[in-house]
């Protein structure tokens, strides 16, 4: 039949995954980076996608496609069980949660925003700090137990804070005796600001800092 569905441009997207978190039925899925229609017949035409891409990647046409199936899509959403993730990163199933461990929180210190922290405080002194995205800790099940635990975190989203992280934490960098820094990032591309933003500010900070990037794919397993 012919009916109304959505188009993807591949040369506008970034691979943010906005898209798919904004699509409920399942259509949308981010692959090799670049978000992909996976089923016509999931995509029900209404384009709660479409206002959630950044980059006008997403608009609609008119051509032969499988008629909307509200019936599969409830099943799949059952089956897989999706989580949700914040700021662009893909759902997926949750897998290998330990309960026990998932519920003894290892922060040390607060607040966590980069935006929100000051330049300089007692904990940051001889500290190995915990740099990471938003997204990471939804999508790693033992964020607290493998990563914060005996670290000062920092939290941040390079897509949504409008903040200059190299310029505030190139001051924290400077202001304090920082023994190591641990970068945690998602594979998607927005991430690689606060990659890149750590390192600028380790250069500027004009201190030999060991800096460690990890990697979380989607699935929540490490890269």
């Amino acid at each position: 039949m012919i009916r109304k569905i959505i188009q993807i441009n591949e040369d506008k997207c970034n691979g943010c995954g906005l898209c798919a978190t904004a699509c409920h039925e399942g259509a949308i899925g981010i692959i090799n980076n670049k978000a992909k229609l996976l089923r016509d017949d999931y995509c029900d035409g209404l384009g709660d996608c479409i206002p959630n891409c950044p980059t006008g990647a997403i608009t609609f046409i008119e051509r032969e496609a499988l008629a909307y199936d509200e019936a599969s899509v409830l099943e799949n959403q059952k089956k897989n069980q999706v989580v949700k993730q914040p700021c662009g990163c893909p759902g997926s199933k949750a897998k290998g949660m330990n309960r026990k461990e998932a519920t003894t929180s290892q922060l040390s210190q607060w607040p966590v925003q980069i935006k929100l922290v000051p330049i300089s405080a007692p904990y940051f002194n001889e500290c190995d700090l915990l740099i990471a995205a938003d997204c990471t800790a939804y999508a790693y099940a033992n964020f607290h137990n493998d990563f914060i635990k005996n670290k000062i975190t920092l939290i941040a989203c390079p897509k949504l804070d409008n903040i200059n992280y190299a310029e505030k934490l190139s001051t924290i960098f400077s202001s304090n005796n920082i023994n190591s820094v641990t970068v945690v990032r998602m594979e998607v591309p927005c991430c690689g600001g606060l990659e890149v933003a750590t390192k600028n500010a380790i250069i500027s900070s004009e201190k030999s800092i060991p800096c460690k990037i990890v990697t979380i794919k989607s699935d929540g397993t490490i890269k």
